[in-house]
């Protein structure tokens, strides 16, 4: 399908796309067709630029600098041709990457560049650099420059806002370099300036700068200067009295030597002087900056003549034979009027304040490019989830503790830490409440073991996005809740007015889930996620989407999704209401409403069977008391009202001390008198008598101190099974103790 035709004076270049009309369709119904439109602007030579419909029948002329209808959008592919005119000896593409150069050709036979591009996730402004020879040997070249769109966001709308969002959070995080698409920056007071802006600012002043050099030393700003010099009398050009003086008493002597000032011009001025200064200062950091793109490969070769042709323009310069006489810059003493508004000067001023100063977002002239949509999505999504907690939580921003979550990755871009590196820890008073992780990586060093403490994942490496911990304190102190978010810039298609997250994202939650345990040095493993969910850039009303299969599977598996974009506030509010009610609910409850496994316990780890132990057993005591014990035993009687299969922790009751400790259940199992207190001989009727033994592992201490219990509420005065939400109300000073009918 042919979507665009330039009548050049020297070619004619045509772009087409296949699937475009299914493109259309699907970017139509996530932004709407009103914002679905780009500015067109090209370079002299060309005599029509015409836009086509789907079927190609009709066509509508477009103006250089107006807006169109947008053909080109993000993951799709194109197909372009340029054929050149007889007066044309080859051609080629500009671009900047080897990987698209290496998908277009130049066929002799027709005399056409022909090839396909993708760009990928970069959206936003690009060019197409057509480059040709004339058969005269003339080199030219044409540029067409137009927009790529999202066909999920609005790209003039919700991109402009994400990158606002986390600019603001992460001073230059969303730059990036060797990106197919730019964006218009703008200077700024504020923030820092970094080497991808200042690389970013150079290419576009750098034939300015170049040219303003070479002027300047064509015709420099002087100054006269005056010194003295000794002469004969023949070649004096001014007689002053005491000159006069001197030939008469000389006259007779004609080699003498007669002392004059003369004035001549000096290029050593402080303008030249900051020339110098400013083009070495330049030169040294191209050269700099240069060596580590081309180190870092996958450019083309096009782009690395372009930079050498740059480097040694600027090394020749440098080393011209007018600096010599050129001192030292130390500093403009004053506002020099020459630097301001001289020819070449100015520039040279104008292009060294524009390096110095830092850039924001803010429709501006100069180009940077920035990080791809998707990671710009994943990114948005991080700190969208941050802010939310942060709201639920009742938090300011003085209760966040930022770790160090920023480094310097690839070329001289930066990107956010991963795993423990990218916490943002929510406290109040100094008590923790949640933790948020970005991009939890697993690492190589120590098999299976993920950057979060405590999180394994022993088949594959798994790595969510965002993973949230809420504190909570019910079951044990500072108990920690799993759930995973997973950033996803795919929208599968759009049921019932909805748009629905890809399969394979929802089918990645369960894995997720599946595979990361939480690993104790004496515990071994334990599933550890409570839950996860997609966050994807869709759209819908929000009664539509609390009805959609996606969203009703979290109350069912605690695996789905939700839709978040910007500037979105009512489908927000969905993921706002999810998180309150994760921070409400207890550990107890979460944990008693997680789906089991077939044939585990329903209620996971709530369950605890308190016993008492007899103080006058010194050997058997002093186990418990100092947490070494491994076994309890009971009496020959034990209540059959109580079911074993639900018990998973027990607490040791001393008798004339109370309760303190928390031991684990790890096996229940019949063992005879004999077994159960060690006797060697049998030497006594009871000792084949049957009891309950429990194999223990300590866990954990409940209480700082012994805390006895009302011992009227346990059965028989010997058993007490609870859960760890009620033992408090058990206890002795407790003013209302529950009924014990209960039990």
């Amino acid at each position: 399908m042919e979507l665009l035709v330039i009548e050049h004076q020297d070619f004619q270049l045509s772009i087409e796309c296949s699937r475009f009309e299914s493109i259309w369709n699907k970017a139509t119904n996530n932004v709407g067709w009103t914002d679905l439109y780009s500015t067109y602007a090209w370079s002299e030579g060309v005599k029509s630029v015409k836009k086509l419909d789907f079927a190609g029948d009709n066509e509508t002329e477009i103006e250089n600098g107006g807006k169109a209808p947008a053909i080109f959008f993000d993951n799709s592919d194109y197909s372009i041709w340029v054929v050149f005119n007889s007066n044309v000896s080859s051609g080629k593409f500009g671009f900047a990457l080897q990987s698209d150069n290496d998908k277009f050709t130049f066929k002799k036979k027709l005399n056409a560049i022909c090839g396909s591009i993708n760009y990928g996730n970069d959206v936003g402004k690009a060019e197409l650099n057509v480059l040709y020879k004339m058969n005269n040997g003339e080199n030219k070249s044409f540029t067409f420059s137009f927009e790529v769109l999202s066909s999920k966001l609005n790209y003039h709308e919700h991109w402009r806002q994400i990158v606002e969002y986390i600019e603001k959070e992460y001073r230059m995080l969303s730059l990036d370099y060797l990106k197919r698409t730019f964006h218009g920056f703008s200077p700024d007071s504020d923030g820092e300036n970094t080497d991808l802006a200042w690389w970013s600012i150079f290419a576009s002043e750098q034939k300015k700068f170049i040219n303003a050099c070479k002027t300047i030393i064509e015709r420099p700003r002087h100054r006269m200067r005056s010194q003295e010099i000794f002469i004969k009398a023949h070649k004096l050009k001014r007689l002053t009295p005491k000159i006069e003086e001197e030939l008469a008493e000389f006259k007779k002597t004609p080699g003498h030597l007669y002392r004059v000032e003369d004035s001549f011009p000096s290029n050593d001025t402080q303008e030249n002087r900051f020339l110098k200064f400013a083009l070495t200062s330049i030169a040294e950091k191209y050269n700099k900056l240069q060596k580590r793109i081309k180190n870092n490969g996958g450019i083309s070769d096009t782009f690395v003549k372009e930079m050498e042709d740059v480097s040694s323009s600027l090394t020749k310069l440098k080393r011209h034979p007018f600096f010599k006489s050129v001192g030292s810059f130390k500093g403009l003493n004053q506002e020099s009027l020459i630097l301001q508004k001289a020819t070449g000067y100015s520039q040279i001023f104008r292009s060294w304040n524009l390096l110095k100063r830092a850039y924001s977002l803010n429709e501006g002239t100069y180009r940077l490019q920035t990080k791809d949509i998707a990671t710009l999505y994943e990114i948005w999504c991080f700190i969208e989830v941050s802010h939310i907690v942060k709201e639920q939580l009742g938090l300011s921003d003085n209760d966040l503790d930022h770790q160090n979550r920023m480094e310097m990755s690839g070329l001289f871009t930066w990107n956010l830490k991963k795993g423990e590196q990218s916490k943002i820890l929510f406290q109040k008073d100094g008590v923790e409440l949640a933790e948020l992780y970005y991009n939890p990586k697993q690492n190589d060093e120590e098999e299976g073991q993920m950057n979060i403490n405590g999180l394994v994942s022993k088949t594959v490496p798994q790595k969510p996005d965002i993973v949230l911990q809420l504190v909570k304190n019910d079951i044990e102190r500072d108990m920690k809740m799993t759930y995973l978010f997973d950033a996803k810039y795919r929208i599968k298609g759009t049921e019932r007015h909805v748009d629905t997250p890809p399969d394979d994202a929802i089918n990645q939650m369960h894995r997720y889930r599946d595979a990361i345990y939480y690993k104790n040095n004496e515990k071994g493993l334990k599933k550890e996620v409570i839950g996860g969910y997609i966050l994807f850039p869709g759209d819908g009303e929000k009664q539509d989407i609390i009805m959609s299969n996606f969203y009703k599977s979290i109350d069912a598996v605690n695996i789905g999704a939700f839709p978040l974009r910007p500037k979105d506030q009512r489908n927000r509010e969905i993921l706002e209401d999810f998180i309150a009610t994760l921070i409400r609910t207890d550990a107890s409850t979460t944990v008693a409403n997680v789906i089991p496994q077939k044939g585990a316990f329903v209620e996971v780890g709530n369950r605890v069977l308190i016993g008492i132990i007899k103080s006058d057993n010194k050997d058997y005591c002093n186990g418990f008391i100092d947490k070494t014990a491994t076994f309890y035993y009971t009496g020959k009687k034990f209540p059959t009202t109580i079911a074993l299969q639900d018990l998973h922790y027990f607490i040791p009751y001393i008798k004339g001390r109370g309760i303190r400790d928390i031991y684990e259940i790890v096996k229940v199992r019949t063992v005879t008198t004999q077994e159960a207190k060690k006797l060697k001989y049998v030497d006594d009727e009871d000792s084949n008598q049957l009891r309950i033994g429990f194999d223990l592992r300590y866990d954990r201490q409940l209480y700082d101190e012994y805390k006895k219990l009302n011992q009227l509420q346990m059965i028989d005065y010997a058993f007490l099974d609870t859960t760890f939400d009620q033992i408090d109300e058990y206890l002795a000073d407790n003013a209302n103790p529950p009924s014990s009918s209960s039990h």
